[in-house]
């Protein structure tokens, strides 16, 4: 089994690489061999690592992502990924006017993975304070499992 997948949100310093890094550590959890990358649809944080918040939830919740870059999301990434997650509406509409049409990625809002949760941004911390990250780590987890489940099923 393989799969590769990409989470997209604005900067690509906070929800995308905490997806990315919840989907790493759900995979290795069920040891499914899975692609994962992060990406946002600006360009002002490319090449700087996630934002210090984010990798403080993402260590206490046992996953070390220091090592990860901010990057622009491409077209190119529309025809590398399986499925590619948009974290809210807004760059899910960003998302959609960069797809190309013979693109093959599956493009979703990410929360519509989770019952209950369908339609629903994951909340951006980047203005709040640390708790905020606590809860876009929450979000993002059960949204992992659920695309786990979905690639074992």
């Amino acid at each position: 089994m393989s799969a590769s997948v990409l989470f997209v949100c604005l900067g690509n310093i906070c929800r995308s690489p905490m997806a990315e890094a919840a989907l790493r550590a759900e995979a290795e959890r069920a040891r499914i061999s899975i692609e994962v990358d992060s990406a946002g649809t600006g360009d002002w944080h490319v090449g700087r690592p996630p934002d210090p918040r984010a990798q403080a939830v993402a260590l206490r919740n046992g996953f070390d992502m220091s090592g990860y870059s901010g990057r622009q999301v491409t077209v190119q990434d529309f025809h590398r990924f399986d499925f590619i997650f948009a974290l809210d509406s807004e760059n899910l509409a960003n998302l959609r006017r960069l797809q190309p049409a013979a693109g093959k990625a599956e493009l979703r809002l990410l929360m519509d993975l989770v019952p209950g949760r369908e339609g629903t941004d994951v909340t951006d911390p980047y203005l709040g304070d640390a708790a905020g990250f606590d809860v876009t780590w929450d979000d993002v987890t059960r949204a992992a499992r659920a695309i786990v489940q979905r690639l074992t099923a």
